[in-house]
């Protein structure tokens, strides 16, 4: 049996949950290797587990990475784009009903500032942040090792105690905000868990299940702004 059938009837015995694994290159023959997905919402996305991927290395070289899409066509996602550049490895990607399937391979994509699907820990606030700066600013933010659910997060935020460490400082109560200020909010949570960015007297933020955007800085979320921060580190 060839990896892509083996692929897919693992896409048939997870669904409704996407089924993930890997193509594996083992002295010049593909094989599939299954793994499991670690998600908490494993019918919308994939965590492929690093302990399957660790044993997968172990035995061949990994040459891709093979997931299904249970209700969807096996058209790569805007998530699927990112994680396959973070990757660098070829996705394919198969539905499990139709049979169908999809590939996509690194080629420099870059989701869009202004309009990119919310997707925890991939392209959430602080995501939006990083991206803003690389592209205005040149500047390369450290990435935060977020909790595996949303939910988990807000009971205890890591924006506040890393802010410093990406170096940033808090800005004095008489210093007027700049263009890419960060604001640190709560939003429906007592817990400061979301970030946004001044702009021309505008946030660019991107709140949970919405698309990431351009809006007036109201006073709602001026009073949902807990502390403000700038860029500081040379």
């Amino acid at each position: 049996m060839d990896w892509k059938k083996k692929a897919l009837l693992h896409a048939k015995k997870e669904d409704p949950k996407e089924s993930v694994g890997l193509l594996l290159n083992i002295k010049g023959k593909e094989r599939y290797y299954p793994c499991r997905n670690l998600s908490m919402t494993d019918h919308q996305c994939f965590i492929l587990d690093p302990e399957d991927y660790v044993k997968a290395d172990s035995i061949g070289e990994i040459v891709a990475i093979i997931h299904s899409h249970p209700s969807t066509p096996p058209t790569p996602s805007q998530a699927d784009r990112i994680s396959c550049e973070d990757s660098g490895l070829v996705w394919h990607i198969v539905n499990p009903k139709t049979e169908k399937w999809g590939y996509c391979e690194p080629n420099g994509y870059k989701p869009p500032l202004i309009g990119r699907q919310w997707v925890w820990g991939l392209t959430d606030c602080y995501s939006l942040i990083r991206d803003w700066y690389k592209e205005n600013k040149n500047i390369n933010l450290r990435d935060y090792q977020r909790p595996t659910t949303l939910q988990e997060f807000n009971k205890k935020p890591i924006f506040e105690m890393n802010t410093w460490r990406t170096g940033f400082r808090e800005l004095r109560p008489e210093e007027k905000l700049q263009n890419g200020d960060l604001l640190l909010m709560s939003i429906e949570c007592p817990t400061l868990n979301h970030m946004a960015l001044f702009f021309d007297g505008d946030v660019i933020h991107h709140l949970t299940d919405r698309l990431s955007c351009r809006e007036p800085y109201s006073e709602w979320l001026l009073k949902c702004t807990a502390k403000r921060y700038r860029y500081a580190q040379s």
